[in-house]
C-alpha cells in the first residue's frame, strides 16, 4: 500500500496542503477545530511526515510547483516559464514543467502524476475544445489543490493571470484600418484556445467601431506555429487574384505571422508593400530579425504573466492569499515596426515588378 501523503491528509480533512503544513509546524494561524480535523485525518491514515519534512516546511515552505503548458516548442511559454521560475527560485521552490501538446487527456494524466508526486501547486494553460473534459479541474478544486490558470475557463471560479486579448487584437485591427486597409484577412489560432476566440472578438469590435463590415469569409484557420502559418499562407495567397487579395492580415501570434511572411515571399508578394502583416505576442526572437523585416506585433508581458501567476500561487500555498479567486489581466500593447504600411494604390499581380 502506498505511503499516505500530505495531499491525502488534506483531502480527508477537507483543507489545503498549506493548512496541513501549518499544523505540522504548529503554526498559530490554524484554528483549533481545523487543527483537530487535520490531526484526526493523520491518525486515520497513519500518516507520518517524511524525515526532515517538518524542518523543511518550517524553514523553507513547500518546495515544488508544476507548470503544465500546452506546447513545449512554443517560445511564448518559455518566456512565461522564465517569469514563474524567477519568482519561485527566489523563494526556494523548484519548478517542474510538462506539456500537454493540446491534448486534454494528456493534460489530465500530467496533473494526476504531479498530484501523486505531492507538488504544492499547479500553474496551468488549459486545453479547451469541444471534447475537453474538465473533471480534473473540478477535482483539483474539490481536493483544495492550489492552482492558477493562465487562460480562463469560463464557468470555473479560479485564480487567473492572463492578458487582455480582446483589446490587444482590437488594437491590431485598428492599426491596419488607420493605415487605410479595408480588405483585411484574419489568420486565427487553434480551436482549443480561448485566446484565439478572444482575439477574433477583438477584431470584431474594431469593425463595429469603424465603418467597415466584418466578413467571416476573411477568417482563415491558420494554427499557432511557423509551419501552420506558412502552409495557410501558401494555400490562401498562391492563386488569388489581385482584386480578391487582402491587403493586410492579422495573425493569431508571431509564429503564424512569420510563417505567413515566408509564404508571401514564395508566392511573389512583398511585405508590407503588397500585404501588411501583424502578429501577436512580441516574442524575444523578433529582436534578432533584420531591422528592415522587424514584425509589427502586439506586445504581451510574458515574463510578468509567469511571475504574477507564481506570486498568486505562492500566496495561496502560504495561506496569505485572499479567500476569493483573483483575476489579473495584463495590458497588451501595439508595437509598430516594418511589416505594416498603407495599402498600395493598385494591387500588384503576383510575379510582376514595381516597374510593370
Amino acid at each position: 500500500m502506498a505511503r499516505p501523503t500530505i495531499q491525502d491528509v488534506a483531502d480527508l480533512a477537507g483543507v489545503s496542503k498549506a493548512t496541513v503544513s501549518a499544523v505540522l509546524n504548529d503554526k498559530s494561524t490554524v484554528n483549533e477545530r481545523t487543527r483537530e480535523e487535520v490531526l484526526e485525518a493523520m491518525r486515520r491514515l497513519s500518516y507520518r511526515p517524511r524525515p526532515g519534512a517538518r524542518g523543511r516546511l518550517h524553514t523553507e515552505g513547500p518546495r515544488s510547483i508544476a507548470f503544465v503548458q500546452r506546447e513545449i516548442a512554443n517560445p511564448y511559454f518559455s518566456e512565461v516559464v522564465a517569469g514563474a521560475e524567477s519568482y519561485l527560485r527566489e523563494r526556494g521552490y523548484v519548478l517542474l514543467v510538462a506539456a500537454s501538446e493540446g491534448d486534454f487527456r494528456a493534460e489530465q494524466r500530467i496533473i494526476r502524476l504531479f498530484t501523486l508526486r505531492d507538488v504544492d501547486g499547479i500553474l496551468l494553460t488549459p486545453v479547451l475544445d469541444d471534447e475537453t473534459d474538465l473533471s480534473h479541474i473540478f477535482d483539483m478544486k474539490r481536493r483544495n489543490i492550489s492552482f492558477v490558470l493562465l487562460e480562463e475557463i469560463r464557468g470555473i471560479q479560479a485564480n487567473l493571470v492572463d492578458v487582455d486579448n480582446v483589446e490587444g487584437a482590437k488594437a491590431a485591427a485598428r492599426h491596419l484600418m488607420d493605415l487605410g486597409h479595408v480588405h483585411i484577412a484574419h489568420f486565427v489560432g487553434p480551436a482549443y484556445s480561448l485566446h484565439s476566440q478572444e482575439r477574433l472578438e477583438g477584431v470584431r469590435r474594431a469593425y463595429s467601431e469603424s465603418r467597415l463590415v466584418f466578413s467571416s469569409d476573411l477568417v482563415v484557420p491558420a494554427g499557432n506555429s511557423l509551419e501552420q502559418g506558412y502552409q495557410a499562407g501558401l494555400e490562401y495567397f498562391r492563386d488569388r487574384q489581385p482584386e480578391d487579395r487582402p491587403t493586410a492580415v492579422t495573425c493569431y501570434n508571431d509564429l503564424c505571422a512569420l510563417g505567413l511572411c515566408r509564404a508571401l515571399d514564395e508566392v511573389g508578394l512583398r511585405v508590407p508593400t503588397d500585404v501588411s502583416v501583424i502578429g501577436f505576442d512580441d516574442l524575444q526572437l523578433l529582436d534578432f530579425l533584420p531591422p528592415a523585416s522587424r514584425l509589427t506585433t502586439i506586445h504581451v508581458p510574458k515574463f510578468e504573466v509567469g511571475r504574477t501567476a507564481a506570486e498568486i500561487l505562492h500566496a495561496e500555498i502560504e495561506g496569505a492569499g485572499p479567500a476569493a479567486p483573483r483575476k489579473v489581466y495584463l495590458k497588451a500593447e501595439l508595437v509598430v515596426a516594418q511589416t505594416t504600411a498603407p495599402p498600395a494604390a493598385t494591387p500588384r499581380t503576383v510575379g510582376s515588378t514595381a516597374a510593370d
